[in-house]
């Protein structure tokens, strides 16, 4: 590893390979704390390439338990965290809107590095204990069209890795990675990211694929569409800039979708959009979230056929017990 850095500290960049077995050695336990918190701080300080993204994801899912669910064919809709907003569960949120519309969904999540909730916990709030069975994670998608992967029983390859980035408390590039291991590597996904160049990247690894995929971000710097500014959404389409007001919603403040601070506030939020009892802002910052995941799954439908489809998942309450009965089956 120490030769490794100075090549970093140089400027200069890993190869797909290289850049793979580097981070197959750090889940083996082969580099001690300073060394894995000196290597993840390069990657804040300069840009992470397509071949250094790729040789990292290969190792995660080389290292992965693997769960084949693609009969379901579900998407999972995930954003990287780390964009230093602190909203509410807002692409949880969306998955179980998406589910209530009667989609397969896959959501892969992980507790909060950077953020007071994360998906996990706002799910073990609830109650949910986590699983990897693929008889479990089957039954729940049969039962209310959503299963939930915590990542760490997936790759628990990763808990040396854990601590560092605990402590570090900063956006990383293991922020990066988190949507693209999903264990069942899904053929449908939407990706929030936090900027425009990780966009780009994210569509290059993408394009080489053979899923259907929508990667979003909004100009101000969520990893997810907002709502709060102009946001952009990138599939095989092109990459198109939305505004707000435009597609019928109005434009929201940043405060309007804090999480809180603690856990239980941001679940208490999440519980108010799938009761329909949330602000408008929070209630259309979900529903703009799902619409766009079904477009994901269903391209032929407008967007604005998306939305209403959305838009009825909650106000019918088919989100809500659709969580009601995943927490039954999950906990």
């Amino acid at each position: 590893m120490k030769q490794e850095l100075y090549r970093l500290f140089e400027h200069k960049y890993l190869s797909r390979e290289e850049s793979k077995r580097i981070l197959l050695n750090m889940a083996k336990g082969c580099y001690n704390d300073s060394q894995i918190a000196a290597f993840i701080t390069v990657y804040l300080m300069r840009s992470i390439s397509v071949d250094e993204l790729a040789g990292f994801r290969e190792a995660l899912l080389e290292m992965r338990l693997p769960i084949d669910l693609s009969d379901y064919n579900p998407i999972d809709i995930v954003g990287t965290g780390g964009d230093n907003k602190n909203t509410f569960n807002i692409s949880t949120a969306a998955s179980f809107v998406v589910a209530g519309a009667g989609y397969k969904v896959v959501k892969h999540g992980n507790y909060g590095a950077t953020s007071v909730s994360g998906a996990s916990n706002v799910m073990e709030e609830h109650g949910v204990k986590f699983t990897n069975e693929e008889g479990a994670l089957r039954k729940s998608l049969e039962k209310c069209n959503i299963a939930y992967l915590h990542a760490p029983l997936f790759n628990p390859a990763l808990k040396n890795v854990a601590p560092v980035r605990k402590d570090l408390g900063v956006r990383t590039f293991f922020n990066m990675l988190g949507p693209l291991v999903n264990p069942i590597v899904p053929r449908r996904q939407l990706l929030g990211v936090y900027n425009l160049k990780l966009a780009r990247l994210y569509y290059y690894m993408y394009q080489q694929t053979d899923s259907d995929f929508s990667v979003v971000h909004s100009l101000d710097g969520y990893d997810e569409i907002s709502l709060t500014h102009e946001f952009k959404v990138i599939n095989r389409r092109g990459e198109i800039l939305y505004s707000p007001e435009e597609l019928g919603f109005s434009r929201c403040q940043e405060t309007d979708l804090d999480g809180g601070t603690t856990v239980k506030e941001a679940a208490d939020i999440f519980d108010r959009v799938m009761q329909n009892r949330a602000t408008e802002a929070q209630k259309n910052c979900v529903v703009v979230n799902a619409a766009f995941a079904i477009q994901t799954i269903e391209p032929s439908l407008s967007i604005g056929e998306c939305i209403a489809i959305a838009r009825d998942s909650i106000e019918s309450r088919r989100a809500e017990n659709t969580l009601k009965h995943f927490v039954e089956l999950n906990s």
